[in-house]
């Protein structure tokens, strides 16, 4: 199936793939594990390709797609690429804490724009903004663009129904990431987190399409309409979870899947409950 099939028109004009490559992993991963991933998922089919400053692997996955479109497997205009621009990666004092700022979005939406204008990006838009946050943006007087997503957690434990409501009423497309229930990375996971993908509910979905949970949980995302970003360095399992247009679940599996939710964050970024831009502490 031609994989420029399944995109969605951005409020910009501009199209993104609904499904993505996720390409975070732990410290402990070498760097250039993202690039062999990143080279096999465009291979397979995946066109959209989600990374970050933070991430520190951007020069591989740009080594990965240099080396795939000298070999003719893609063109630069097939890939939707996705950053998430910084300086310092997460600064922290002498004794370990994480040094926090405050900065008014607006003015780094203004710098966001500025890029925009400039030719180095072609679209822009927001990760973990809550619906107030998001509100300030959309009216800052003066405003350019819009965002054209909001890229956040979401998977059936935590299924953003009120947020993903919100940004389909202002033309903002969510994202999901940790959509297959999160890596396991205890810098931002607790270690008694529950294994979604183990749900009773998704295996018995699963065994009726004879397909896996994780197969499961990123069709749910499609058909309410969520771009969602898929993360494995595991051959196996990206080739799996691009096979993912061929089924559709019924009402009644989307209806047991939207039961699951417990408003259960896998990533609830501690490091910054008290500041006062921290997003999740509205409702959404």
């Amino acid at each position: 199936m031609d994989p420029k099939c399944w995109r969605v028109k951005l409020n910009d004009g501009h199209f993104i793939p609904v499904l993505g490559f996720g390409t975070y992993a732990p410290e402990e991963v070498p760097k250039s594990k993202a690039e062999e991933a990143t080279k096999i998922a465009i291979d397979v089919g995946f066109r959209h390709i989600d990374s970050a400053h933070l991430y520190q692997n951007e020069e591989e996955i740009g080594k990965a797609l240099l080396e795939k479109m000298v070999d003719g497997t893609v063109k630069r205009e097939d890939i939707f690429y996705t950053t998430k621009p910084g300086e310092e990666l997460i600064p922290k004092d002498a004794s370990g804490e994480v040094i926090l700022d405050i900065v008014d979005l607006r003015d780094t939406w203004e710098a966001l724009e500025k890029c925009k204008d400039a030719g180095l990006t072609k679209s822009i838009g927001v990760s973990n903004f809550n619906h107030k946050q998001l509100e300030m943006i959309l009216n800052k007087p003066g405003l350019k663009y819009k965002p054209v997503c909001n890229q956040v957690e979401c998977h059936p434990y935590l299924n953003q129904s009120k947020l993903l409501e919100f940004c389909k009423s202002k033309d903002i497309v969510v994202v999901a990431y940790s959509a297959l229930g999160s890596h396991r990375d205890p810098i931002w996971v607790e270690k008694d987190s529950p294994y979604l993908l183990e749900d009773p509910i998704l295996n018995v979905i699963a065994k009726k399409h004879n397909r896996n949970p994780g197969q499961i949980v990123l069709r749910y995302q499609l058909q309410r309409g969520v771009v969602v970003l898929a993360k494995s360095f595991n051959e196996k399992r990206i080739k799996e979870n691009f096979q993912v247009f061929d089924f559709e679940l019924t009402p009644e599996d989307m209806k047991a899947i939207d039961g699951l939710n417990r408003n259960f964050r896998y990533d609830k970024m501690l490091f910054a409950v008290d500041h006062p831009y921290y997003p999740f502490s509205e409702e959404y």
